[in-house]
């Protein structure tokens, strides 16, 4: 299987939005879901942070994690934002066929 999950952390709503709204719009993902609040605890710069993030996660195919990252990493105002993918290891064929039609078939 070619589809990923990809989760990417973001400071807000408005910043999740735009980025999630761009990578929908050039077909880097087929869906991006926002989940507007969570706590994220973390060591920055030799400190712990404890921050109130918004998280996105995209459906999309494996070789657009690329470019993924490189179009989010311009949009994104964290020095090093949270990109990681996690494959679809299972899901309806009515879904990943979706998928894969907004995306574009596996190369």
């Amino acid at each position: 299987m070619n589809e990923i999950v990809v989760f990417i952390t973001a400071p807000n709503e408005d910043a999740a939005v735009k980025i999630a709204r761009t990578l929908v719009e050039a077909r880097l993902a087929a869906c991006v879901n926002i989940v507007k609040s969570i706590r994220s605890i973390y060591t920055w710069e030799d400190k712990i942070e404890d921050d109130t993030e918004a998280l996105m996660i995209a459906k999309t195919q494996k070789d657009l994690f690329d470019s993924l990252a490189k179009k989010v990493k311009e949009l994104h105002p964290y020095t090093v934002p949270e990109i990681i993918a996690l494959p679809i290891v299972e899901g309806s064929e009515e879904y990943l066929k979706w998928l894969n039609s907004i995306t574009g078939e596996p190369k």
